[in-house]
């Protein structure tokens, strides 16, 4: 096999889990008017075809923010903003039910084609709009009464699942209406984090400018907690829209956000398909979660470590015995996936325990991963009331090290292990005080 192809093995290999875990989900894409505009905008269709056809169900939801705008400035309409919201009165209204009428057709018309040279070739996509979202006006603020803006009030779940179990992709446009027939202009954020939240939708894509969220300094932020987002100063200010809008989502009951860039062609697939994605993931809890190993981990684990044992860093482990001590074991999972472990084994006669097998994917080697199990095994160890761990090495003995542990003779160890000790591979001897 050529290199090339090995190369889209690993890739099918890499992508295959995330397929599964997606089936069944279901999405909220979020994009404003001006991603229709983008010349990229088909290949997003393309996306969204690829992702029906994999068994995600989908509600799309889009603004018209620049076409309303286009509309009025033709008509010499002034309508003022206040609070980033615009306030829209009669005259303007006509034109805000034009501008998000025109592009909802023109979205279906895309969604309805055959996707020619593309790998949806003669796709049949069923899609539906329709009055799910129920407003109230907004009122008068700060003395500006903002007419036919509204806020949303109720969103018709029953309704959208209805369509979404029925494989029809539903499209949500920036309008609400009242129980008395009045029509509103809502802010395309607020419609979407409240249909994400009303149908309990798995994820909430939000589509901007650039590539997820970044620090001033242009570096770009990963993946974020809820609880950091106050804290961070994005690059400009639509990523700070976005950013609140996924967090205000995630308070709402949404697990994930992802805010990726409409300009450029596969973000939406490599965000979801890929182990790092292409732009920002803000979560409800943490990205990578520590827990305790099971039976059901063994395969995982000896994939992980395998490697390692055949370069001789790691005593090699049979099935078997990884089976018997599954236990000793904690992990870090990132989406299902095991990308490290350690494992603790106490000799409480001695007050000290063994920390063991340290292992990082090679993905996330610069994580600090480690460090965390580590911490994790330590607080664990003190928990048994032990008061020093030790490890055996033969080439990893400089990180131990900068975690604090201070080489010893082998003499120290817990006689148990001092019979168990390999001389062939004189293994250098590591303890640490709790």
């Amino acid at each position: 096999m050529s290199t090339q192809g090995r190369e889209h093995i690993r890739w099918f290999r890499n992508t295959a889990p995330y397929i599964n875990l997606h089936r069944g989900k279901t999405f909220v894409l979020m994009f404003g008017g001006e991603v229709a505009q983008d010349p990229n905008f088909p290949n997003i269709i393309h996306d969204i075809a690829l992702l029906e056809s994999l068994g995600v169900r989908l509600v799309l939801v889009h603004g018209a923010r620049p076409q309303i705008a286009q509309r009025l400035e033709a008509a010499g309409i002034d309508s003022a903003v206040h609070e980033d919201l615009r306030v829209t009165d009669t005259t303007a209204l006509e034109h805000v039910k034009d501008a998000a009428g025109s592009l909802r057709a023109q979205i279906e018309a895309l969604l309805s084609m055959g996707l020619p040279n593309s790998p949806m070739l003669g796709a049949k996509m069923r899609v539906c709009s329709g009055n799910f979202v129920t407003a109230k006006p907004i009122g008068v603020v700060d003395g500006v009464d903002f007419q036919h803006t509204g806020r949303v009030r109720r969103v018709d779940a029953e309704g959208i699942q209805y369509q979404l179990r029925n494989e029809t992709i539903v499209l949500v446009s920036p309008l609400g209406y009242s129980p008395t027939g009045e029509i509103f202009n809502l802010a395309l954020e607020d419609v979407a984090m409240n249909c994400a939240a009303a149908i309990g939708a798995d994820k909430l894509i939000l589509f901007g400018t650039d590539a997820g969220v970044a620090t001033a300094d242009g570096k770009l932020l990963r993946q974020l907690a809820v609880s950091e987002v106050e804290s961070v100063i994005a690059a400009s200010a639509e990523q700070a829209t976005l950013l609140q809008t996924a967090s205000r989502a995630c308070q709402l009951g949404v697990p994930r956000c992802h805010i990726i860039s409409y300009r450029d062609d596969c973000a939406l697939l490599e965000e979801l398909f890929t182990h790092d994605g292409s732009g920002t993931l803000v979560s409800d809890s943490d990205f990578e979660t520590c827990r305790r190993a099971g039976i059901d981990d063994v395969g995982g684990i000896l994939e992980l470590i395998e490697p390692l044992e055949q370069q001789g860093i790691l005593v090699k482990r049979s099935r078997e015995l990884l089976e018997n001590e599954i236990e000793q074991f904690r992990l870090l999972e990132r989406d299902g996936r095991i990308i490290a472990c350690a494992a603790l084994y106490p000799f409480p006669e001695d007050g000290c325990g063994e920390i063991a097998c340290v292992v990082s994917h090679p993905d996330y080697r610069r994580g600090k991963r480690g460090d965390r199990l580590l911490r994790e095994l330590e607080a664990e160890a003190r928990a048994m009331g032990l008061d020093r761990v030790f490890v055996l090495s033969t080439q990893t003995g400089h990180w131990f090290r900068e975690q604090g542990f201070v080489e010893a003779t082998r003499e120290s160890l817990p006689g148990r292990k001092q019979a168990l000790y390999n001389l062939q591979r004189n293994s250098k001897v590591f303890f640490k005080p709790l």
